[in-house]
């Protein structure tokens, strides 16, 4: 299941709906009643810019033997 997000122009409202992602095309309605427009999402674009935020939420591998925890527990055979 995937978070997408969209778009009402009538009533100017973003809302979330989770779906399978063979449902990302599927047509959305608003609570309004009226069609919705699917977006991309701020994290998306933050992801595509290059943000520093999102990158210090991505970890770090290689740093600890290639793996993020630290070695060891987590079973990433590292």
């Amino acid at each position: 299941m995937a978070i997408y997000e969209y778009y009402c122009p009538t009533c100017r409202e973003t809302f979330e709906l989770r779906r399978p992602m063979s449902e990302a095309t599927a047509a959305a309605t608003c609570e309004c009643g009226d069609p919705a427009e699917r977006t991309i999402s701020n994290f998306a674009i933050a992801v595509v810019a290059g943000d520093s935020a999102v990158a210090q939420m991505e970890p770090e591998f290689g740093s600890s033997g290639g793996c993020a925890c630290g070695g060891g527990g987590c079973g990433c055979a590292s």
